[in-house]
């Protein structure tokens, strides 16, 4: 993208306006009750929301939902990457809580034969296998699915999971 997908201003809005990690932000508190974001806090407290460092750097998406799964109190967490604009705060909601019914340490949604583990629901029982993981240096989420008691959940609707990696996907939102 040549630059923090996290801060672009979702819809085109200008400086001043809602980024997109807020957006999504204020879908998953809308959701969960609560959100945190896991990244960097220098580039993130300016938003004003809670913000948590990776407990491990340099792991990529693994090592930010270990981070998430080891700062939680709760048994379920909702874990949603900032680049999916599309992503609805009734779409979250009914993840969470068909999850919180599954007996399972992720709730992964499927579109055709992709999953989407970045939009998930993750049990902390799951903790253990993102700590293996790490510790093996096994950085693939995809890898880290199959290590896990997961249990997908069909979505018919793609376009809520898409989300944007190059300036011309962001232009065209």
């Amino acid at each position: 993208m040549g630059r923090d997908k996290a801060l672009l201003p979702l819809g085109g809005s200008t400086a001043g306006g809602p980024t997109l990690v807020e957006q999504i932000a204020a879908r998953v508190r809308a959701a969960a009750g609560f959100v945190t974001l896991i990244g960097a806090p220098e580039r993130y407290n300016s938003l004003g929301l809670p913000v948590a460092a990776d407990l491990i750097e340099d792991c990529g998406p693994i090592g930010g939902v270990y981070t998430a799964l080891k700062i939680s109190s709760a048994p379920w967490n909702l874990v949603v990457a900032c680049d999916m604009p599309a992503v609805t705060t009734g779409f979250l909601a009914v993840l969470l809580a068909t999850a919180r019914d599954a007996d399972a340490e992720c709730f992964v949604p499927e579109t055709g034969s992709r999953l989407h583990p970045l939009c998930a629901v993750y049990h902390r029982r799951a903790l253990a296998a993102f700590q293996y993981a790490i510790d093996h240096k096994s950085f693939k989420m995809q890898d880290l699915l199959s290590s896990v008691q997961a249990v997908t959940w069909p979505v018919a609707d793609p376009s809520l999971l898409e989300n944007v990696n190059t300036p011309i996907e962001w232009s065209a939102r």
